[in-house]
């Protein structure tokens, strides 16, 4: 049973359930994907009905910030613990290189998904990384058979919301990969271009807030996090 917040579902899962759920899903017959939404991608979705169809059709909702557990809350439905994309990331690749699976790493700019390749199967020994490409395509056919030519188990796309949930549910079946999952700027960070903020910020659940100071111009974006918890008191109220 999901956990709804401002009409986006998500899984009552601790961290180590849900990767569990992903190794599951990876080792299940046809296609599955997950999304990791934040309160910006709630945001998105409650305006956008498409991606929130893309987002509520996911084999895995994943609660990536610590609005979402916020929100949960004052609603009166409590979600047992937030599931960051990208810590759910580092421990499904973990148990990924135990298995000898392979791993396609698509999104950001040029150069990156590559960088990120290289490290992460230093990090990950045992870990294939079936290949890689850049999210500036504008057709997706050929991507879409570059990846199952690569004979990759699991996708990471990292085109941004809402476009890499919509990217995923259509296109999920025919990559030939067990899992495709939504993670944003993730690959940034293990490509080292971008840091990611320290573990107090984020056990403290300002991850947010060290963003915004390292990047002022996040600005817009973060403003939807206020926006988000005003339309869960109304929603509230409604009850």
């Amino acid at each position: 049973m999901r956990i709804h917040v401002l009409g986006v579902g998500f899984d009552n899962l601790t961290m180590d359930e849900a990767v569990e759920q992903g190794i599951s899903l990876l080792q299940s017959p046809g296609a599955h994907y997950a999304v990791t939404p934040n309160p910006e991608i709630v945001e998105i979705c409650r305006e956008n009905l498409a991606a929130r169809q893309a987002v509520n059709r996911a084999d895995l909702v994943l609660p990536d910030g610590i609005g979402i557990i916020k929100g949960a809350r004052m609603l009166g439905t409590p979600l047992k613990s937030r599931v960051p994309g990208i810590e759910f990331a580092a421990q499904l690749m973990e148990q990924m290189a135990r298995q000898g699976l392979s791993l396609y790493l698509l999104g950001a700019k040029p150069g990156v998904a590559e960088a990120a390749g290289k490290k992460l199967a230093e990090k990950y020994p045992g870990l294939k990384i079936s290949g890689t490409h850049d999210g500036y395509f504008q057709e997706d056919a050929p991507v879409i058979q570059a990846i199952r030519k690569s004979g990759a188990d699991c996708v990471f796309v990292c085109l941004g919301a809402p476009k890499q949930e919509l990217w995923m549910a259509k296109h999920g079946e025919a990559t030939g990969a067990h899992l495709l999952c939504g993670l944003g700027g993730s690959l940034d960070i293990f490509a080292g271009v971008t840091e990611r903020a320290p573990k107090f910020w984020s056990d403290h659940g300002l991850e947010w807030l060290y963003r915004l100071c390292k990047d002022p111009r996040r600005i817009g974006r973060m403003m939807k996090l206020p926006l988000f918890l005003v339309h869960v008191r109304k929603e509230k109220q409604q009850k």
